[in-house]
């Protein structure tokens, strides 16, 4: 059994980060930038690439060089009051949402009580902005005999076709379209959309760690920035495949005007990237914050290079499942992701 350590380096220096030992939620204070007065909420809790890692790092960034106010949420463990993704049931502080001009989520079949799952719902029902990674296409998952009011929300769901993933990023889950943990991706820009501000500062191509996933149900009017080409390997050097596959390029990054179910029209980004591994890149980072800033609606004030430095030390970890034994023996909490040193 691997030891999964504490992560107490892992977000560094932060100046004004407030989160006590007993807060089931991170929340990090914005200085000054165009987010200052806005709030985003991170919305973490999947079982395989570290969610509550780069959430909390994009957090620290956002609210350090940009001034928004941030609050990450963990799936976490209702016994013990430590981080675990493998309880799918518990994401406290989802409050939050009641206040967010960001939703940001990054959690896979999650089959939360309704009491929190309304505020997720209220929010998207408002038509409020929405940034979806990797699994956020099948966040929700709902037992058959579930009485849920909000099972239609499910990944498989026939009522609202798709669920969430297909509703309002664009689609739902449907396959690895590269090999899990064996065949990274090459990130190629849209050249059509090469003026988008978002695609400020970013680079033509993007390598990720994390594998080529199947989109197939986005419609002409959704805005593709970049799609994905699947590696043969897992370094960045690997050639492309030269199979059946080498021709084939998948969404990776795209924007979405959605309907929510109470008809009211909002704007979503998602993208298929996600692993912790992956946020080492500048250039994926600098896309990611130039969405948000866009959803916020700071998309005419895209810099040329949008600040995307870390704020002390990432260290991410590497994909894969971890047991709920070494998730209790981490002592993973809230506050083991808050930056309490001053900078000056």
């Amino acid at each position: 059994m691997r030891c999964f350590c504490l992560l107490a380096l892992l977000v560094g220096i932060f100046s004004v980060a407030r989160c006590e030992a007993g807060d089931s939620f991170l929340t990090i204070e914005g200085q000054s930038g165009l987010g200052k007065g806005q709030h985003i909420v991170f919305v973490t809790g999947e079982e395989y690439y570290r969610s509550e890692e780069g959430m909390s790092m994009f957090a620290a960034i956002l609210a350090r060089h940009h001034g928004f106010r941030c609050t990450v949420l963990f799936a976490i463990d209702p016994e013990s009051g430590v981080i675990n993704p493998n309880r799918n049931k518990n994401i406290p502080g989802l409050a939050a949402l009641d206040t967010a001009d960001l939703m940001v989520i990054f959690a896979r079949f999650r089959e939360l009580p309704d009491a929190d799952m309304k505020h997720i719902v209220d929010y998207v029902n408002a038509g409020k902005p929405v940034l979806g990674i990797r699994n956020a296409t099948h966040a929700f998952r709902y037992a058959p005999q579930s009485t849920s009011l909000y099972k239609s929300w499910d990944w498989q769901s026939k009522e609202w076709p798709g669920g969430f993933g297909q509703q309002i990023l664009g689609d739902t889950w449907i396959a690895h379209y590269g090999k899990f943990q064996k065949e990274a991706t090459l990130a190629r820009v849209n050249l059509k959309e090469r003026q988008h501000p978002v695609l400020r500062g970013v680079a033509d191509t993007i390598f990720c760690h994390t594998d080529v996933n199947s989109v197939e149900r986005l419609t002409a009017n959704d805005v593709v920035l970049f799609q994905a080409q699947v590696l043969s390997g897992l370094k960045p050097t690997d050639p492309p495949v030269t199979d059946e596959r080498k021709d084939t390029r998948m969404p990776f990054a795209w924007f979405k005007t959605y309907t929510a179910q109470s008809g009211k029209q909002g704007r979503s980004f998602t993208t298929t990237a996600g692993a912790s591994l992956d946020w080492e890149s500048e250039d994926l980072r600098r896309l990611m914050v130039n969405a948000m800033l866009s959803l916020t609606g700071h998309e005419k004030e895209i810099p040329e290079k949008t600040n995307v430095s870390f704020v002390g030390e990432y260290k991410p970890k590497p994909t894969g499942a971890i047991p709920d034994a070494d998730w209790a023996a981490a002592k993973l909490t809230p506050a083991s992701f808050a930056i309490t040193t001053k900078v000056e």
